[in-house]
């Protein structure tokens, strides 16, 4: 009787990611049948930004979405996101011909031999590297970048869910925390009459706070792993793993040579470029998109690799990244379906009229929850700014918040809970490219998002008691 039972346990099928997202997009089509059309008036603030009036919401019009156009929904989000998918593309060509040569395979192995009884070093330094770029970054800028963490933390005995952890949530931390973010702490910041990037001492303090909480999670989760790796949601899967095609054997990995050594020196100064030029030079994803395709030519060449290998490369490496691609794009079609049945200005009404009812102690924290839940419907960072500061700032004013205060809490709100909903682009591209289910993710991931969640309501009562100004 137990042997059946745990047979037909076993039995029981996790939904693909393509379904969970499709579930989301009939929600969501649900939901404007459902929610009442509404929207507000945009008008120019003194430094010429067009911004929510709070003032003016109104109920408007039904605009229904019809269930049948979902397909069409789907195709138009891909349009949409065609310059990230076009990265995806590029960068799966990209480590496809690195990893063909061995020199990645050569060099990662040497590393995790070295380190490999020493994670309570080598993760907090590789988090606080990715947390630093990304105090100016999106995550996305590092999904190609994936792979190779997941395959390093493979060769040191760990699993798949430290590799990717180690990178997108040291990256959260710097993006989410906003300490230099153009995207959100400028705008917001902008919108509301702050100098620019005031209040950097104490955002400065909650990334180390977060950076501390995070590291520690990460590494106690990794030396359990290394302990008994059977304790990995990601157990079974990564046994049958062979990331880019190549697996990865700490003793057998062999010795670089000259043309290793340029494939990787190459590889290194493409990435150099990048962030540099998306810092620096405001380069887009079309730039990233073309500098890899550079490199995949160039570094295939110097392998020794003919013309015609070179072109079966590109394309086989780009197919490797076709699932994430479809992930992308499909989950791009939700946020499209809110806007176009224009009940997302109708759940940000809600949400604030509900806040403001909240007794004072609570109305930061309570920021925090709001934009976090406003983050499911209006996943643009610069486009919830604008949607919902212009709302946020006057209830702060009223009940006696401090507007570098409630600008904390957007960022809060904003950021930290991209890496779990299903409809993030830095997420789900992430997980993609290196096959990490997205409900295995989640049995990882769930408790530090709450841990998350009661630090950032911590920070910003802290940051309301001790009034985070200026203003």
């Amino acid at each position: 009787m137990k042997s059946g039972t745990a047979n037909a346990v076993k039995k029981v099928s996790v939904p693909h990611t393509f379904i969970i997202i499709f579930i989301m997009i009939l929600v969501a089509v649900l939901l404007t049948w459902l929610i009442p059309a509404g929207s507000y008036q945009f008008v120019k603030n003194a430094a010429g930004r067009k911004v929510v009036d709070p003032a003016t919401f109104t109920y408007v019009k039904s605009a229904a979405v019809n269930p049948l156009l979902i397909p069409l929904y789907i195709m138009k989000a891909f349009s949409k996101r065609v310059s990230l998918l076009m990265v995806i593309f590029m960068a799966g060509s990209v480590f496809h011909i690195v990893t063909k040569t061995g020199a990645l395979q050569a060099l990662l192995a040497k590393g995790a031999r070295r380190f490999s009884n020493r994670l309570y070093i080598f993760i907090p330094t590789l988090m606080l590297i990715f947390g630093l770029i990304c105090t100016t970054q999106g995550v996305n800028t590092f999904i190609p970048f994936a792979p190779v963490m997941v395959m390093l933390s493979m060769a040191m005995g760990l699993d798949s869910l430290t590799g990717e952890a180690i990178m997108v949530l040291g990256g959260a931390i710097g993006f989410s925390t906003g300490t230099l973010n153009v995207f959100t702490t400028l705008v917001a910041q902008n919108i509301a009459g702050l100098p620019p990037y005031s209040g950097l001492g104490y955002r400065s303090f909650c990334f180390l706070v977060f950076y501390i909480v995070t590291s520690l999670f990460v590494v106690r989760y990794a030396m359990k792993i290394k302990k008994d790796p059977t304790r990995s949601p990601m157990y079974e899967l990564d046994q049958e793993r062979d990331i880019s095609g190549v697996a990865m054997d700490l003793e057998s990995a062999g010795r670089m040579t000259l043309r290793m050594k340029l494939v990787l020196v190459l590889l290194v100064v493409t990435f150099g470029f990048i962030i540099y030029g998306s810092i620096f030079w405001k380069w887009t994803m079309d730039h990233m998109s073309a500098l890899f395709l550079v490199y995949a030519v160039v570094a295939d060449f110097i392998s020794g690799a003919s013309a015609n290998e070179v072109c079966k490369d590109i394309i086989e490496g780009s197919k490797k990244m076709l699932g994430a691609v479809y992930i992308i794009g499909v989950a791009t079609a939700i946020s499209s379906i809110m806007n176009d049945g224009k009940i997302t200005y109708t759940i940000v009404h809600y949400l604030t009229d509900l806040m403001a009812g909240l007794p004072p102690i609570l109305i930061a924290p309570g920021m925090v929850i709001a934009n976090t839940i406003i983050n499911v419907f209006l996943t643009s960072g610069s486009g919830q700014a604008v949607a919902v500061m212009p709302i946020m700032l006057p209830i702060a004013d009223v009940l006696g918040v401090t507007r570098q205060t409630a600008i904390l809490a957007f960022n809060f709100g904003d950021g930290f809970c991209n890496y779990v909903l299903p409809t993030s682009t830095a997420l789900m591209g992430t997980l993609s490219v290196t096959n990490i289910p997205y409900d295995r993710w989640m049995k990882f991931m769930w408790k530090l998002f709450l841990i998350w969640l009661v630090t950032g309501c911590i920070l910003t009562t802290l940051a309301q008691f001790i009034h985070l100004g200026p203003m």
